[in-house]
């Protein structure tokens, strides 16, 4: 008969006198000594953060965190104005919608950095990113992390990230160098130039620091949750949650099927 392993955390641990977040004293190592962002970075990899960490994950939290009257924002605002009693109701119903089409889309690029860096060599990888776009294009698809209804030709956001990621001596440049691969095959298929969008460019950086793909849209989640706030601030102060409801209300038709 085997014994079925008790599940166990390392993420704090307390005693009548002290708490530790891991390894660290949350009063004498952490309160007054490291930032949020540090913090987290250690809560969520599980190692000390390098300062280099610090750089792009706070570049990556401000790139991500306000998107304008996005789903998201809008979600929040409604929910907001039918339950101004419960905050957390409005900002969660926000984060609902941080996924494969908005915000979230890091996680979808980054799955394809990962097939193109296991394809092998740089003629193998290559081969892998037009495959992809072929793939996508023969789908009619947007490749995730490539185009941008606003921004053209280049989302900004995505090359300013690439620059500051470029500039960094520590990052081994191997999923920057994937996603430019990546570039090339795009715009090789399209016959045009394709930006690469911010979430790309997120993609690709929080890849270089370690963080695994199925972890990527939790920084997302992060960041968006203190938009979304902003989002309610600006709410109270000045409400648009009824003007959304009755501009979508008179805008869409009703349609009566009689049969």
């Amino acid at each position: 008969m085997t014994t079925q392993k008790v599940p166990e955390t390392r993420l704090c641990s307390h005693t009548l006198t002290s708490l530790h977040y891991r390894d660290k004293n949350l009063v004498e190592d952490l309160l007054g000594r490291r930032t949020f962002t540090e913090v987290m970075v250690m809560q969520i990899l599980a190692r000390e953060p390098r300062p280099v960490d610090m750089r792009i994950v706070d570049a990556v939290l401000i790139v991500l965190m306000e998107h304008g009257l996005t789903p998201s924002a809008i979600a929040t605002r409604l929910i907001y104005m039918s339950a101004p009693e419960n905050l957390q109701g409005a900002v969660s119903a926000g984060l609902l919608a941080v996924g494969s089409s908005f915000v979230g889309t890091m996680e979808n690029c980054s799955r394809l950095l990962d097939r193109i860096q296991a394809a092998g060599d740089a003629d193998a990888q290559k081969a892998e990113a037009l495959a992809i776009a072929r793939q996508h294009k023969a789908e009619r698809s947007a490749v995730p992390g490539f185009g941008h209804h606003l921004h053209k030709p280049v989302d900004p956001r995505a090359y300013k990230l690439l620059e500051m990621g470029r500039a960094e001596p520590d990052l081994k440049g191997d999923k920057v160098a994937a996603l430019m691969t990546l570039s090339a095959a795009v715009d090789e298929v399209a016959g045009r130039a394709i930006t690469i969008n911010a979430t790309g460019a997120v993609a690709a950086l929080l890849g270089e620091i370690g963080v695994p793909t199925g972890v990527m849209r939790g920084f997302a989640v992060i960041s968006r949750a203190a938009g979304l706030v902003a989002h309610i601030v600006e709410e109270q102060q000045s409400p648009s949650g009824r003007f959304i409801w009755d501009t979508v209300e008179h805008a869409m038709p009703t349609v009566i099927d009689h049969g």
